[in-house]
């Protein structure tokens, strides 16, 4: 279920207009940012396999929607409200 709930929530993050960079906080504590909608790729697809992949700049980054846990929308440091998915 968490699952499915992060997986559904960048789907919805890589699909607003205009795109607006995102942060995925894994169970590890690493922080990954997602500048652009092709930085990031899996199977969209519900129940399928919970695999992701992030190329951006440097960060070369496998892991699984299972280690996710909150997914946010980066907010200027200017300071308004922060969207965010916890599970």
């Amino acid at each position: 279920m968490r699952t499915e709930l992060i997986r559904s929530e960048v789907r919805r993050l890589l699909r607003q207009v205009p795109f607006r960079p995102f942060l995925l906080t894994l169970e590890s504590g690493q922080l990954v940012v997602i500048e652009h909608p092709e930085n990031i790729a899996f199977d969209p697809r519900p129940g399928s396999s919970s695999e992701f992949y992030v190329l951006s700049g440097s960060v070369r980054l496998f892991s699984t929607f299972d280690a996710v846990t909150s997914a946010s929308i980066l907010v200027p440091p200017s300071g308004s409200t922060e969207e965010q998915v916890q599970a």
